[in-house]
């Protein structure tokens, strides 16, 4: 290599096969989603046995339902800037250890207050490791097959949380709803040390950051399975010099109205998922079901979301992405009319769950993975990070106020067939985000 060639780390990996370390890290990625998606769910798999012990009604239970989600926004919002600045990996590492020690320490709550404060401090960490994750891993495939990698790597956060309801039905009638939160906080604990020794910088952020070209070249090198010899030069096919902070750019240069149309699409995303998954366990225990039945029915919505992300992302690869996500959302909602519709001792009660997770789970688990080709990387993580945290307003309003109208006496139909219109809207935003981009005035968007 002559000292005058440059290697474009974006167009390097772009152009290579994926190596057997950048599958690695799709692993990786993939088990600190699954993880999050274990303790984000987990309370409302619980919840009908906490409250019946500690004899809380549904409205009063609200806010340990939405604790977590709140901490969840904070934790999006303040881990995206921190990740553009000091690094993917540092806020990666301080997230898991975060969420699964207070996840253990919920086992140990005596009241409610307990609880709340517990799970706020699990969301923290839930919500830095998800937009993370998404940035790193989207900085080390190649565009061609992102949507579909991202999307499995996320089908990690479906899986996960349909495998609480397993998990809760298995050990609740063993050891209780506290040894439910003891297993989700020990997994997460005790995958540290392997993230530690195991996952790369992103090498593009150390571009932007100014590292050392040997640093980049050995992490690069590393995870590419490729050697730079001494007279190697890296750039990037965007500005490397931090003009504004990472949140100004979200609204600069054009970005602003492609921030505001993933925000509206990720907040009514949220808030049907939240609403339908936390509190469909506690309705179907309502209508006679044993709670473990009911847990293992509303895992099937993200089970079905599993597969319907894979799916996603594979069109999305293929034909317009911001069309395919708003399609999805569209068939989502119809799905979940059609459960609202019905009854919850219907027989087509598990398929209509199964169906309704496979496209709106399926759908934002691929806005997911088209958020970070909107942003450029110097604020990549932000941008990704903020949509979560605003985002997480949806869950929070989802997992509070679907108490509060049940409580008031609003019917199951009802409550479940008016969530068709948050999935229009969510539709028609991301439909609207595909003109926005068109606006970006910085050569900085990888789509």
């Amino acid at each position: 290599m002559k000292p005058a060639d440059a290697v474009d780390i974006k167009g390097f990996i772009d152009g290579r096969r994926m190596s057997g370390y950048q599958w690695l890290v799709l692993g990786l990625c993939f088990l600190i989603v699954t993880l999050d998606g274990l303790d984000t769910a987990i309370m409302g798999f619980v919840a009908p046995v906490v409250m019946k012990e500690w004899s809380i009604a549904r409205a009063a239970f609200g806010p340990v339902m939405s604790a977590a989600m709140v901490g969840l926004a904070v934790g999006a919002i303040v881990a995206g800037p921190a990740a553009d600045r000091v690094g993917r990996k540092k806020v990666l590492l301080g997230s898991v250890l975060c969420f699964g020690l207070f996840s253990l320490l919920c086992a140990f709550a005596s009241t409610p207050g307990q609880l709340v404060g517990l799970r706020f401090l699990t969301g923290l960490g839930l919500g830095a490791a998800m937009p993370n994750s998404t940035t790193l891993l989207s900085e080390y495939v190649p565009s061609k097959r992102r949507s579909l990698l991202l999307t499995i790597m996320f089908t990690g956060f479906n899986f996960g949380s349909g495998a609480g309801g397993f998990v809760a039905a298995s050990l609740i009638p063993h050891f209780g709803w506290r040894g439910v939160f003891v297993f989700g906080g020990v997994l997460p604990i005790l995958f540290v040390p392997v993230l530690m020794a195991l996952l790369p910088e992103s090498a593009r952020f150390l571009l932007v950051r100014r590292a050392t070209v040997e640093r980049i070249a050995a992490t690069l090198g590393r995870v590419t399975g490729h050697r730079f010899d001494a007279h190697a030069r890296f750039t990037a096919p965007e500005p490397t010099v931090v003009t504004k902070a990472p949140v100004r750019m979200l609204f600069a240069d054009g970005y602003a109205m492609s921030t505001l149309m993933l925000w509206v699409t990720y907040f009514m995303g949220l808030l049907i998922i939240y609403l339908l998954t936390g509190w469909l366990p506690t309705l179907i225990k309502d209508a006679g079901l044993p709670v473990e039945r009911a847990a293992a029915i509303t895992g099937m919505f993200q089970l079905g979301g599993t597969v319907g992300a894979i799916v996603v992302g594979f069109a999305m690869d293929r034909l317009d992405r911001n069309a395919v996500i708003g399609v999805a959302y569209l068939l989502g909602g119809v799905f979940i009319f059609a459960l609202g519709m019905g009854t919850l001792q219907s027989g087509l009660l598990t398929v209509l769950v199964t169906c309704a997770g496979f496209f709106m789970s399926g759908a934002q688990t691929g806005l997911n993975a088209l958020a970070p080709s909107c942003y450029p990387t110097r604020a990549r993580a932000t941008g990704v990070s903020w949509m979560l945290g605003f985002g997480r307003l949806g869950g929070i309003l989802g997992s509070f106020v679907g108490g509060v109208l049940l409580s008031l006496g609003f019917s199951f139909s009802t409550v479940f067939s008016v969530l068709a219109v948050p999935a229009i809207i969510a539709a028609f935003a991301i439909i609207l985000n595909r003109f926005a981009l068109r606006f970006i005035t910085a050569p900085a968007v990888d789509a």
